[in-house]
């Protein structure tokens, strides 16, 4: 049997790293709860899987990487970073061509083995800086 956060390491190699959007139902609930979804981001694993298709879509070169794992009953906190190179419209944003790293990390709530909740909390305002979108400060 695999641990939980065996289970979290699968669903970022299969499904964002390598872009098996459908394989997602193995690894999440069909009535998932994003607890912190992105804008316009849909209900259930179909909304979860039209955002991470559009992820794929702005970075078809997205690759993400857990630094570190914490496990504790039934919850997995995942610390992340992923890449990408912004080659499509992401939020909006037309694409910018521009390379990215973003930080985060991630709650993943397992029931059965799968995840039914999720919140992830990532450095939004870093990327919309990256894109060129919010101007950083002046050193």
């Amino acid at each position: 049997m695999q641990s939980n956060s065996d289970v979290v390491r699968r669903f970022v190699e299969e499904v964002l790293n390598q872009g098996n959007v459908d394989a997602a139902g193995q690894f999440f609930w069909e009535d998932m709860v994003e607890q912190v979804p992105l804008p316009g981001q849909g209900p259930g694993l179909e909304g979860l899987k039209d955002v991470l298709r559009g992820l794929r879509a702005a970075f078809p070169d997205m690759h993400w990487t857990i630094h570190e794992q914490i496990t504790e009953g039934e919850k997995v906190l995942s610390r992340f970073e992923w890449t990408g190179t912004h080659r499509g419209t992401f939020l909006g944003v037309p694409a910018t061509h521009r390379p990215v790293v973003v930080w985060g990390m991630v709650i993943d709530r397992f029931e059965g083995g799968k995840i039914k909740d999720t919140r992830i909390i990532m450095d939004a305002l870093g990327l919309m800086m990256q894109l060129g979108m919010i101007l950083s400060p002046k050193a």
